[in-house]
């Protein structure tokens, strides 16, 4: 069996160490156009802010080691056109320039994607860098070192943790965002509210509902970002915007969302037979929705690219789905969400209802404890839950990840009520504050008086 792998982050190594393990017989083949695989992009704020000081460590695998499977791993080499009915690929070789034909049995797409670049004008100019892969963030540290006057543009992870990181390296910050909060995707205001407050408190400008319009510079530099209520000096800029999928490759070929995502079946393998995708270049299932959606995450790229090489040969083990579970730290706030936020749920047509909840998470009796505050969303009807946010000045964010697991199950509130935690006065309290947010739920919306456990156990069933 011949398998070729376009592209080597997350996804593309997942599926290649795991293939080289369950097919030792076939023949692997790696195209990478960059020098390196492997980068965690999330560490780029903490490379930056000097929080990790081996850049090496962001990577966990590397060429060497996947020739060391019996990969053949070719580096600097660009697939520059996919024939999936005739299962032929044109490779160039970046180094060389040479083009070559090569064929596959087995095709694995793991492209990723690419940071959002709007044509603005003055974008030619520079000091205005990306921030995605390993080069960027070199790019990055080295332009700051003489830089006083940092913009950001982008509120989402990556953009609130280069401010924070840049603001902790004792530069002028200024965050640019077209929405009217950070962080709006994963959190409600509840939360956003707090962190915007954190980072003020700090000195960032936020410059939030604020659209780019242009940049503006003398010598060839960026000195101000102007944007539709005023202006910002600039010495560096940061795009952090957001990502397209990168699969001009397969257009055409295979079906895919409007924004590009590559559909796949539960097993990830595309419209086209032998043809498997994964990563940042694919849509996802939201189990919240239970529809396709894009949602590009480290965490979801290796679970697809492992599934990809489990099912490679025969379809074994069914994907299930994701809730976009995320977490993230600014200054001493612990903060994580999954699934949907109320406003996603109500734009998604959604009849929800929510409940906070914010309690020390410990006994008071204990020497020490802290607050933590919590948000649920679920469905009026169904008592299914559909997201939730945590936010703590002590790491609770693992509990996040039970509330995915809750959504992954399709579990009312009232099964979280009840559900069974431990207590340790080391770590909770009698009532876990899991089981009181479920007891919140219950309170702020009651369930319908005429509605029985079978019904409501058969509107969950059906969701």
């Amino acid at each position: 069996m011949k398998i070729a792998v376009i592209g080597c982050t997350h996804a593309g190594t997942a599926a290649i160490v795991r293939a080289a393990k369950l097919y030792p017989e076939a023949e692997i083949t790696v195209y990478e156009r960059n020098d390196n695989i492997s980068f965690l992009s999330c560490g780029i704020a903490l490379y930056v802010g000097g929080v990790v000081k081996d850049p090496n460590g962001l990577f966990y695998s590397s060429p060497e080691h996947l020739m060391t499977l019996g990969v053949t791993t070719r580096m600097r080499h660009e697939v520059l056109n996919v024939d999936t009915e005739g299962k032929t690929l044109i490779v160039r070789n970046l180094e060389t320039g040479e083009e070559f034909d090569d064929t596959f049995d087995k095709l694995i797409v793991t492209t990723g994607s690419w940071p959002v670049v709007p044509k603005f004008e003055g974008i030619e100019l520079e000091n205005i860098i990306l921030s995605k892969n390993f080069n960027h963030s070199n790019t990055i540290i080295e332009k700051a070192k003489s830089a006083k006057k940092v913009v950001v543009i982008g509120a989402g992870y990556i953009g609130v943790e280069l401010v924070e990181a840049f603001e902790m390296n004792g530069k002028q910050v200024t965050l640019i965002d077209a929405e009217p909060r950070i962080l709006s995707k994963y959190l409600d205001a509840e939360f956003t509210d707090r962190i915007e407050e954190s980072l003020m408190d700090q000195g960032i400008n936020l410059a939030l509902d604020e659209k780019v319009v242009r940049f503006e510079g003398q010598a060839g530099s960026v000195q101000t970002v102007v944007t539709t209520k005023g202006s910002h000096e600039a010495d560096l800029v940061i795009l952090c915007i957001g990502f397209r999928p990168n699969t001009e490759l397969l257009k055409g070929q295979v079906d895919m969302m409007p924004n590009g995502a590559i559909l796949v079946d539960n097993y990830m393998e595309t419209s086209a037979k032998d043809v498997y995708a994964a990563g940042d270049s694919c849509a996802i299932r939201y189990n919240p929705t239970g529809k396709a959606a894009y949602i590009p995450l480290a965490t979801n790229a290796v679970r697809m690219g492992a599934l990809v090489a489990m099912n490679l040969v025969e379809k074994k083990v069914s994907y299930m789905g994701t809730q976009g579970t995320s977490g993230i730290k600014i200054y001493e706030d612990n903060i994580a969400a999954t699934g949907m936020t109320e406003e996603a749920a109500n734009e998604a047509g959604l009849d929800v209802a929510t409940a906070m909840f914010e309690d020390n998470y410990r006994p008071e009796f204990m020497p020490e404890y802290a607050k933590a505050t919590f948000k649920i969303v679920f469905e009026k009807d169904s008592r299914r839950i559909v997201g939730a946010q945590l936010m703590s000045k002590v790491d609770l964010t693992q509990s996040i990840n039970t509330l995915s697991v809750c959504i992954q199950n399709k579990m009312t509130v009232e099964e979280l009520a009840f559900v069974d935690f431990f207590f340790q006065p080391h770590y909770n309290k009698p009532w876990n504050y899991l089981n009181s947010l479920g007891f919140a739920a219950m309170e702020a919306e009651p369930a319908p008086a005429a509605e029985s456990v079978e019904q409501a156990a058969k509107a969950k069933t059906n969701v």
